[in-house]
């Protein structure tokens, strides 16, 4: 998973939306554009996991990177209330 694939026609989880796929012994072929299918730039290619990111890119392949942060760091400035949501809330500011 150290490397970033792009999704192909032959994956088990591709799906055109149009059905407009042929499979032939030399590639994919698309019978809407009537060229080889390009995941990349197709529109109606879809993953059956939900997994394709832009540019045909597969998020199988994909490692997530999170960033740990602070709770100062999350909660922004308090906001002032005034008129029925003071009165609803009974508090000045809130976070």
């Amino acid at each position: 998973m150290a490397e970033v694939k792009i999704c192909s026609p032959t994956c088990q989880s591709f799906k055109c939306v149009k059905n407009a796929t042929l499979y032939h012994r030399d590639g994919i072929w698309c019978k809407w554009t009537e060229e080889m299918c390009n995941v990349a730039n197709c529109t109606y290619a879809i993953c059956a996991k939900r997994r394709l990111l832009p540019r045909g890119i597969c998020g199988e392949t994909v490692k997530r990177k999170t960033v740990e942060k602070q709770p100062d760091e999350v909660v922004g400035p308090a906001i002032k209330l005034r008129g029925r949501a003071l009165r609803k809330i009974r508090d000045r500011e809130i976070f």
